[in-house]
């Protein structure tokens, strides 16, 4: 299955993070984080390295995933031989704090990692973006 997908992150406490060589420290705050990616080879691969812990530092996502203090709350994928990952984050970004140039170092998106205050909001967005490309 081919698509693109969306992680809720949940960081417990603020945290300060090194995210890979060209993003070096960045400092996160407490709350909700929505990880937006995509997997035009096999979605199902991509989500289970994400669930998982034992992986090695590739991608931006995986110095968040593998810190102490955060974890993935829930998963939500879109099936799509269309590539719509800058598309879905563009929309999620609105009106939303982000962390710039995150997950988006092979395109020119502004990030595609978003903050928000609380689950309820990050999961009612995704869900409503998601959707749109019914």
């Amino acid at each position: 299955m081919k698509g693109s997908y969306c992680l809720i992150i949940n960081l417990k406490k603020n945290t300060k993070i090194k995210i890979g060589k060209r993003l070096g420290f960045i400092n996160f705050k407490k709350g909700t984080y929505v990880y937006v990616g995509s997997a035009m080879n096999c979605l199902e691969s991509r989500v289970k390295r994400h669930l998982s812990n034992n992986k090695k530092k590739h991608w931006h996502v995986d110095y968040l995933l593998l810190n102490e203090n955060s974890k993935i709350e829930k998963v939500y994928t879109k099936e799509s031989s269309e590539k719509l990952e800058c598309k879905i984050a563009k929309k999620i970004i609105k009106n939303q704090e982000s962390i710039a140039n995150f997950g988006c170092s092979d395109c020119k998106c502004q990030s595609h990692l978003i903050y928000f205050k609380n689950s309820k909001l990050a999961n009612r967005k995704v869900s409503s973006v998601l959707n749109s490309f019914d």
